[in-house]
């Protein structure tokens, strides 16, 4: 009995990289259909009749479902079965991707992408606490991480890519059509090559710790959504911001004198922890800010189709790609701080390259680089921080530690868009404000212009005047121009200090869990790094 359970493990052990694969196309769907769905927006507006309103939630709908569930999901990882929950995940995520396909309304594609959310939720931290568990030597595991992390930035760089060919061949339903045959091989081959795990010492369930989380995370992301749209003051994203301070105290509350928690906060104490996930907030937070202007500027701006748009943002997703994969030896030789550190503010180099460069006659040979520098910044950032986080929480736990660092990201990353996106549109709308225009406009056409860039070059097109028409999109690219450095000026800032922080805070090597937890609750062993015999799982 004991020769055939040593002779499965090491068969799992054997083909640990080819479950690897799986576990990066399984990863590979959700970053691709964070990006490829944005491209499809105007098409589905003219095809549904849908609201900016409708479009909106359209996107935030998924994310609201995703970041708030992803702690709990992360737990019931560990308790129930790593790969069990992968495979639900995958199955929800494309049985809903083909419902989302063939809705017919706008209240139904909004339904279905939050039931999508749900799978997102269930495959995301599934995949990075699989790789933990499966990768117990310290360098491979780094080395998985950082092929994980180049996964995802490869997916949400060749995203624009894909939606735009997509798009330009075919009807707006092939978005979430593509999904489906990538879900079915990753199903199928990660049914027959990824090794299960999970906690074998669970407790009992903390059901508070899991309706506070994501009561808390609920509130908090549905604020920020509403914040970038509302602004600050209003009453539903105040209302919304108190309501996820009350839920995530008394979750914090709860939570430290629960005997089976969630999230056991003795994890904070650990800097390899608490630092990492400080860094990655932040430089998601700068991330998607970049993405949300980036987007706009090539195809607005300077007049890119998607398919052009996306073809000219894959340097973004190469450099990202390649400096991840390489991130996991500079880390090795100069340590998880120095790496960490270095990446951001290399990152921060290339937003402060926008905010001084950045005008409404930039070339694209121009922005190029600016967006080389960032991809490259955060590619070395992302791997390192991510196996701080995961190398930092016991085996057993790897699920809620790996769910931790998917929602400082989510959470960053809805923080930048709503706060570097009010930026970039108060500084635009106070620029169009100061325009003195030669004719007295419109209320319909100055409310037009005063709504979007988009919006002005609509209402451009359709005046008769040459020669104000040309003023209007003029004056409007100038001040998209002006908020989009103002914004990236402010993302410079934030990784600037995030830097500085994560010197200080971060520890140079990966402080395991040991240094922080009792031993009963540890369970890490040494790990033998021969082919044929396995690491001692649990």
């Amino acid at each position: 009995m004991q020769r055939r359970s040593l002779t499965e493990e090491t068969k799992w052990y054997k083909q640990r990289w080819i479950a690897l694969g799986f576990l990066a196309l399984s990863l590979l769907v959700i970053s691709l259909d964070n990006t490829v769905l944005n491209l499809a927006l105007p098409s589905i507006a003219q095809q549904l009749g849908s609201s900016a309103s409708a479009l909106q939630w359209i996107v935030d709908g998924y994310i609201l479902v995703f970041a708030g569930l992803l702690l709990t999901m992360g737990s019931i990882g560990d308790r129930f079965g790593r790969k069990r929950l992968l495979q639900i995940g995958l199955v929800v995520f494309g049985t809903f991707s083909l419902a989302a396909a063939l809705s017919k309304s706008t209240g139904a594609l909004i339904g279905m992408r939050a039931l999508m959310g749900f799978g997102a939720a269930a495959i995301m931290p599934t995949t990075l606490s699989i790789i933990t568990a499966t990768f117990r030597d310290n360098k491979e595991r780094a080395q998985a991480i950082a092929i994980w992390a180049a996964t995802f930035a490869l997916g949400s760089g060749i995203g624009p890519l894909v939606g735009g060919f997509l798009l330009e061949h075919f009807h707006w339903s092939s978005v979430f059509f593509i999904n489906v045959p990538v879900v079915a091989v990753a199903l199928v081959g990660g049914f027959f090559f990824i090794h299960d795990s999970k906690d074998h010492n669970p407790r009992k369930i903390d059901a508070p710790g899991f309706v506070l989380s994501i009561a808390g995370l609920f509130a908090l992301v549905y604020a920020i959504i509403q914040a970038g749209s509302d602004g600050w003051g209003a009453t539903n994203v105040l209302v919304g911001f108190a309501a996820a301070a009350l839920f995530l105290g008394a979750f914090a509350f709860w939570e430290r004198r629960s005997e089976n928690p969630v999230l056991p906060l003795q994890f904070f104490k650990n800097m390899s922890f608490t630092g990492a996930n400080l860094a990655l907030t932040l430089v998601a937070f700068a991330l998607m800010g970049a993405f949300f202007f980036m987007g706009q500027t090539l195809q607005t701006v300077m007049g890119f189709t998607p398919l052009q748009s996306g073809v000219r943002l894959l340097p973004m997703a190469f450099f990202a790609f390649f400096s991840s994969i390489l991130s996991a030896r500079v880390a090795a030789k100069l340590g998880t701080k120095f790496t960490v550190s270095l990446g951001i503010m290399l990152a921060a180099a290339g937003f402060l390259y926008f905010a001084t460069t950045m005008t409404a006659a930039s070339s694209y040979g121009q922005l190029v680089i600016g967006m080389c520098i960032i991809s490259a910044g955060i590619g070395i950032t992302m791997s390192p921080a991510t196996n701080s986080v995961m190398g930092s929480v016991p085996v057993d736990k790897a699920g809620v530690g790996s769910a931790m660092n998917d929602t400082t990201r989510q959470v960053g990353g809805a923080l930048g868009v709503a706060v570097l996106g009010t930026i970039l549109n108060s500084t635009y709308i106070s620029r169009i404000n100061a325009v003195v225009w030669p004719v007295p406009l419109s209320d319909q056409v100055t409310a037009a212009i005063r709504n979007s860039i988009q919006g002005a070059h609509i209402a451009a097109q359709n005046i008769p005047d040459a020669g104000l028409s040309a003023m209007i999109i003029a004056k409007a690219d100038e001040a998209f121009a002006s908020g989009a450095a103002h914004a990236t000026l402010v993302a410079a800032i934030v990784l600037g200090v995030a830097s500085v922080l994560t010197f200080f805070i971060l520890p140079s090597r990966v402080r395991a869990h040991q240094d922080d937890l009792p031993a009963a609750s540890s369970g890490a062993e040494s790990i033998p790094v021969t082919e044929d015999i396995p690491p001692k799982t649990r």
